[in-house]
């Protein structure tokens, strides 16, 4: 089973990116395919680009998602939304294909370094993306990223772990 995961943001020290990485250890690592947003860098969207074409980014993000049995997330919330550089890959393959998680299981996560975890963001994503494709089978939401996670270590916190792995057992139970 393929899994395919990525982090809704490209900065470097992304906090999402390290809960990607530690949810991909209750899965096979050779199973694993984690994306690096950064690899998919393309112009602004908007309507007066898209008649000039689509980037091959987007088309490249799009094959991702249909070569995935699984895709998972951890979405970046800036300002109370989707950050910028995922909203533009979005942006760009929702309108080469509408179904961009290709009717895949997600496990979509959010964390922050507020006490609502990304909440702003997954309430959203939970919301809409299963209008794009995605069978949102398990979310979780890590509050205070800073006092319950350590790089290295992962979920500190032993209530929030103990959440967290069931909702991964459940994920799991749903495939």
């Amino acid at each position: 089973m393929k899994i395919v995961a990525f982090a809704g943001s490209t900065s470097s020290r992304s906090i999402n990116k390290t809960l990607v990485e530690f949810a991909l250890t209750y899965f096979d690592k050779d199973q694993v395919e984690l994306l690096d947003l950064n690899d998919f860098e393309m112009p602004i969207f908007s309507v007066d680009k898209e008649k000039k074409g689509f980037p091959e980014a987007a088309h490249l993000f799009l094959q991702k998602m249909r070569e995935a049995d699984i895709i998972i997330c951890s979405l970046a919330e800036h300002n109370r939304s989707y950050s910028a550089a995922f909203k533009n890959i979005f942006d760009w393959a929702s309108r080469i294909e509408l179904k961009v998680f290709s009717d895949k299981p997600m496990l979509l996560m959010s964390t922050s370094p507020g006490g609502y975890g990304g909440g702003n963001v997954m309430n959203t994503a939970k919301q809409f993306f299963p209008q794009f494709g995605a069978d949102i089978r398990a979310t979780f939401s890590l509050i205070k990223y800073n006092d319950n996670f350590e790089k290295g270590k992962g979920i500190t916190n032993p209530e929030l772990l103990e959440a967290f792995e069931e909702v991964i057992t459940n994920f799991k139970e749903t495939l």
